[in-house]
């Protein structure tokens, strides 16, 4: 198989970048268009999983970064990292569907590892995942992440993070020590 990351560009997304970062993050998790590939969350939930605030949010956030992954020129996938103490979050990742299950994931998470630890001397990296989704679980623990049990609240009544279609909705966190 050819290599994932090779010909990848990774990095910090700007206020340029915010409308193409709303549409691969909306193309990888909602709607029919995102059925093409196994990231979707359209069975679980409707309307908007971001907007140009929330994007813009993250792009300005100082203790954080929204890293952009290009090929081609092109903008293939996305991950916010947020340096907080001793661990860093992993958050908004988002890969193109047309790009999904050819290792990009893979490519992506572990440069978003690299970079917590280099920059910031992050030793784990947190991430919240809708405790629901077993195959998405299922792949970050073959990456190295652990279940923790840890339970939070899905923000219910809150469009911004998509209208629920289920009522047993919450985010499990996962951790992966970074050495």
């Amino acid at each position: 198989m050819e290599n994932a990351a090779a010909g990848l560009t990774f990095r910090d997304a700007t206020d340029a970048d915010v409308d193409a970062l709303v549409a691969l993050i909306e193309s990888a998790y909602r709607g029919d268009a995102s059925r093409a590939g196994w990231t979707t969350e359209a069975d679980i939930l409707e309307g908007q999983r971001t907007d140009p605030e929330g994007v813009l949010e993250v792009v300005k956030a100082p203790d954080g970064k929204l890293l952009t992954v290009e090929r081609d020129g092109r903008m293939v996938a996305c991950c916010q990292l947020e340096h907080r103490g001793t661990h860093a979050y992993f958050g908004m990742f988002a890969v193109s569907p047309a790009f999904q299950g050819a290792g990009l994931g893979k490519a992506v998470i572990a440069e978003a590892e690299r970079r917590a630890r280099r920059e910031w001397g992050a030793t784990e990296m947190h991430m919240t995942v809708i405790s629901v989704r077993e195959d998405l679980i299922a792949w970050y623990e073959r990456r190295g992440y652990r279940r923790t049990g840890r339970m939070t609240p899905f923000p219910y009544g809150d469009e911004r993070f998509g209208i629920p279609q289920r009522a047993d909705l919450q985010f499990e966190l996962l951790v992966k020590p970074l050495v």
